[in-house]
């Protein structure tokens, strides 16, 4: 079987690239753009590899047409980015800058123009500066204003767009940027971090309505989910699986699904451990959604870990070839997953899409001036399969988006780990499309019957 000879997807399946604006855009300080809270996380010492920023990025925010110039050329049916708060709504309260809006007017019609489906995320990790310095996330009075950006961006936009997604991994912002610290905006809080979980799930429902009420067709959420693998058939062990997924897997998707919280006993929270959700908020969380967003990059094995707060502790995954990030490449966890999604939630399930997958590889232009990433093709070869093994065992999947478009800044590593289709270099911003991207351009036309190449 040749590389390009998959499975027939189902007729209209998307196939498409993702960003995210402060990993793309630069030009923080411009028209009118105010800081987020990762413009002054990567201000601190030591907590970005390097000192890297996102002042400049991929400069996405002056050469966006060269950007999308290159989307057309990969055939792609969808582009996943994000729309950066402080840039539409800077402090994150008020009116919206009319010059930031602008420039996703300009993006969204430059889309379309090529035939590319605009698919934006509202919420992809940059909060606005003034809202953290007034609690952020922990503060429920975040998903009230987090609901009027996305009024302010719909009622420009939504005449164009259709899909909308509100939050990007909001597991990722509570346990990264609350508990650990490890991300912006750098606190440290265990499980006190959990009352973010609610105010982003809160936002979720309240932005829900306010898409729909400005005219948007379909409204997602994406979710970062992992299968989760005990290290052992221990009952310890078991149960510290089930409370790892418990967090991960169900505190985001249950209660916009179900209308419910999963059990979370195993964090010894108590009766008051939820204290924060109010009468009928969960009911504002389960409005229906149009589509479930899945980004998969690799299964998670934990082990017990008694009398500590957090009940279960990470184990590595032996016996697979890792990216350059050190992930361990397991392709068929995204068949697993996909499968005990459907399970799971059986016909409140919506559609699904893979929203972000890929891996970091080590990319630098040979002699020749090319990126032979043979690593890259090989990882999306196997994922893209996954997905297919995933369909035929029944299960809805409409889309498959690719984690990245291009190089760009990876948050806590800077500018360190390159998942990109295409390269960046980051001294001249020159793009070079990598061998992936002709990879990719030609199963995506022969999908559609077209000739490669």
């Amino acid at each position: 079987m040749s590389d390009l000879e998959f499975p027939q997807f189902p007729p209209g399946f998307a196939w498409g690239v993702a960003t995210a604006a402060y990993q793309i855009e630069g030009a923080v300080a411009e028209d009118g753009r105010t800081d987020s809270v990762w413009d002054v996380f990567c201000r601190q010492p030591g907590v970005i590899r390097d000192g890297h920023t996102g002042d400049v990025a991929d400069d996405h925010y002056h050469r966006w047409e060269e950007d999308v110039a290159l989307m057309a050329g990969l055939g792609i049916d969808a582009y996943r980015f994000s729309i950066g708060w402080p840039r539409v709504q800077p402090g994150g309260t008020g009116k919206a800058n009319a010059a930031g809006l602008d420039f996703y007017d300009r993006l969204t019609d430059g889309l379309l123009a090529r035939g590319i489906t605009p698919m934006p995320t509202l919420f992809h990790w940059d909060l606005p500066q003034e809202l953290e310095e007034v609690g952020g996330w922990l503060a429920r009075d975040t998903a009230a204003r987090f609901a009027e950006f996305a009024s302010l961006t719909a009622d420009r936009l939504a005449d164009r767009i259709d899909t909308w997604i509100t939050l990007n991994e909001p597991f990722v912002v509570m346990a990264f940027g609350y508990a650990l610290g490890m991300h912006a905006p750098g606190k440290a809080l265990m499980l006190g971090a959990l009352p973010t979980a609610h105010h982003q799930l809160l936002g979720h429902g309240l932005a829900t309505a306010a898409l729909r009420s400005a005219g948007a067709r379909r409204v997602m959420i994406t979710n970062n989910y992992s299968p989760i693998w005990p290290a052992s058939g221990s009952t310890a062990d078991m149960a510290a699986a089930q409370a790892f997924d418990a967090l991960q897997n169900r505190l985001f998707t249950d209660p916009v699904l179900f209308g419910s919280y999963p059990n979370l006993s195993a964090f010894d929270l108590g009766p008051a451990g939820l204290e924060f959700v109010r009468d009928g908020d969960l009911e504002i969380i389960s409005a229906p959604i149009d589509g479930l967003g899945v980004n998969y990059y690799m299964p998670t094995r934990v082990s017990a870990l008694p009398d500590s707060p957090l009940p279960f502790q990470m184990e590595p995954i032996d016996g697979y070839p890792v990216t350059a990030f050190g992930w361990p490449v397991i392709p068929a966890g995204l068949t697993e997953l996909l499968v005990r999604l459907r399970d799971r939630y059986g016909d409140r399930l919506p559609p699904v899409y893979v929203t972000e997958n890929g891996c970091s590889v080590a990319d630098e232009p040979g002699p020749d001036g090319t990126v032979d990433d043979q690593f890259r093709i090989g990882y999306l070869d196997g994922h893209i399969r996954a997905v297919a093994d995933a369909i035929s065992a029944g299960v809805d999947v409409r889309g498959y988006l690719t984690w990245s478009m291009m190089d760009n800044f990876e948050w806590s590593e800077g500018y360190h780990q390159r998942f990109g289709l295409v390269h960046v270099d980051y001294t001249t911003l020159r793009r070079t499309p990598k061998s992936s991207y002709a990879w990719y351009r030609d199963v995506i036309a022969a999908q559609r019957g077209v000739a490669a190449g």
